[in-house]
């Protein structure tokens, strides 16, 4: 790899923004491209997506029979927890093991404490304010877990606004249809509430902490491998 290449693959690792280089693998030219690039022929542009959304590189053969080899850069997967909660200690151990850059926020500073969750980041700031740092981007899973609507809606808030591949709330389907009231008052559409996974996690009959972080994570990883259902 060249080395003005090499330097914009970590520019866009640094700014979280994918980055693929496709490979002419006749002719050996380079082409960078990113999701947002304009200008590229289709076929070429619904490669890089796909290799964007698998995580994985690929050989593709161009419509006039030419090889290609797309080669992916993606940033790091991010998980965001709100609510320093029994469920997010599991959920943030596993979340680690599967890869994610792992964040747990509460303002309630007993909670969140380095006691209870080692090795992760803390943040006490409100839930809307610490997502607006963060910046969710389309590698970041977000979670709120703390059944409290001053908690937990000012993050789905910021959430529903970012390009986040993932969003799950904990709570009963009173609790979500009560939760989808809100939202539409709050300007949100049906699609863009739909974006919400809740009750979160797949339904596997959980009832343990361990077990619902079990059923979020699988469900976080199926969104990301296979899309939104």
């Amino acid at each position: 790899m060249k080395r003005d290449t090499l330097t914009r693959v970590l520019d866009a690792q640094k700014a979280k923004q994918p980055f693929v280089l496709a490979i002419n693998l006749k002719t050996h030219e380079q082409v960078e491209l990113t999701a947002k690039l304009s200008g590229q022929e289709d076929w070429m542009m619904a490669e890089v997506h796909e290799a964007i959304r698998s995580d994985k590189s690929r050989t593709k053969t161009a419509p006039d029979g030419t090889p290609w080899f797309f080669n992916v850069f993606n940033p790091p997967l991010r998980l965001v927890i709100i609510g320093a909660v029994h469920i997010a200690q599991p959920l943030a151990r596993m979340g680690v093991d599967a890869g994610y850059d792992v964040t747990v926020v509460d303002p309630r500073e007993s909670f969140a404490s380095p006691d209870r969750f080692p090795d992760v980041t803390l943040r006490s700031e409100w839930p809307d304010e610490a997502l607006e740092n963060i910046a969710p981007d389309a590698r970041t899973a977000i979670v709120t877990l703390t059944h409290d609507p001053k908690l937990d809606d000012p993050a789905l808030l910021v959430a529903l606004r970012s390009p986040a591949f993932y969003i799950g709330a904990l709570g009963s389907k009173k609790t979500q249809n009560a939760r989808q009231e809100r939202l539409s008052e709050a300007g949100f559409s049906e699609s863009e509430r739909a974006r919400i996974s809740g009750p979160v996690g797949l339904d596997i009959g959980a009832k343990s902490p361990a077990e619902i972080a079990i059923s979020i994570l699988a469900e976080i990883t199926q969104t990301l491998r296979r899309g939104h259902p």
